[in-house]
């Protein structure tokens, strides 16, 4: 069964398919609706799933601007002047494209300051995860959004009201993956392989699919992301995302991340050799460090020379670091 038959508008239970296969078919044919993988939230009622999956998605769309709002891209920091501008911008798009002003000035403004919501009335849930929905859609560049949620063993009524909820009021999809047996861990579910990706053969090479896009004026990212589009070590990563670790501090947005192995990539144009710039990098990254981040930092002169063997530094990092984190799990 080709995954363009399954609707794209209602909860499906895929019990033949992982998450990996849903997400990995759909991240590189665009015909499919935008993939995000969603861990099924430890929940008791239907509105306590519901408020779980929605606050992830609400966390993630904050991560991705200026990825669904491009006229907030060069935004930064929370001051009233660039707290108004960014209210307007989104006040704008929310016009043009139909949304409710309201949630999207909201978000932009969040995503930008790290704080909770100003509103006087908080949005309904139905408000909020259509406006997530669209959001997120528009960020990955895609026209719908599908939430890919794995599941070991049989459906809940719970998971199943939710994910129906989610499906009718966010207009998106909800697929229910893995399979029903409770023996998974032995077996294992079988893998539908090339067969779940459309007509024509599947690429010789993994194919990994960021989260955000490099930035549409830099060309230096945009050629470091077509060596790791084929690097199949490389998933996990974010472009462009946002990274505050309380809301105390304001938000910082890094070139690209790790966030999985807390590790940032800064790629530096000749503006970060002028003594103030550079000496505010080096006050950053001993923050991120402090915070348990590997910060790497490559010139775009050295990007432009090698971006294989920038890659191939970023990769030896990634893989130190996955290593070190799959000792500590076997560890404790």
């Amino acid at each position: 069964m080709p995954l363009h038959d399954v609707p794209v508008d209602r909860m499906v239970r895929l019990p033949e398919l992982s998450a990996g296969d849903v997400a990995e078919a759909a991240a590189h044919d665009p015909a499919l609706p935008a993939p995000v993988v969603v861990s099924p939230p430890d929940s008791r009622t239907v509105a306590s799933f519901v408020a779980g999956v929605i606050e992830f998605l609400d966390t993630l769309a904050r991560r991705l601007m200026p990825g669904w709002l491009p006229q907030a891209d060069g935004f930064d920091g929370p001051r009233g002047a660039t707290l108004a501008a960014i209210r307007a911008v989104a006040i704008e798009r929310a016009r043009a494209t139909g949304q409710s002003s309201t949630f999207l000035a909201d978000l932009a403004e969040r995503s930008l300051t790290g704080r909770p919501s100003r509103t006087d009335r908080p949005l309904r849930p139905e408000s909020r995860v259509a406006g997530l929905a669209r959001v997120l859609a528009t960020a990955f560049r895609r026209e719908r959004l599908l939430l890919v949620i794995p599941l070991a063993g049989a459906v809940s009524d719970i998971v199943r009201a939710g994910s129906g909820w989610l499906a009718h009021h966010g207009r998106l999809g909800v697929w229910i993956t893995g399979p029903d047996r409770q023996d998974v861990g032995i077996t294992g579910p079988r893998r539908w392989g090339s067969r779940v990706t459309g007509p024509g053969r599947p690429p010789a090479v993994p194919v990994t699919m960021p989260i955000g896009a490099p930035h549409p004026r830099s060309a230096v990212e945009t050629l470091l992301e077509a060596v790791l589009a084929r690097q199949a070590w490389a998933h996990g990563r974010i472009w462009n995302g946002t990274y505050q670790p309380a809301p105390s501090r304001n938000p910082i947005r890094p070139d690209l991340q790790w966030p999985a192995e807390r590790v940032m990539v800064e790629l530096d144009g000749p503006e970060h050799c002028r003594p103030e710039q550079y000496d505010a990098d080096r006050v950053r990254d001993v923050q991120l460090q402090l915070d348990g981040f590997a910060v790497l930092r490559f010139t775009n002169a050295r990007v432009r020379h090698d971006a294989q063997a920038v890659a191939a530094q970023i990769e030896h990092l990634i893989r130190a670091r996955r290593h070190d984190i799959s000792k500590g799990q076997q560890g404790g």
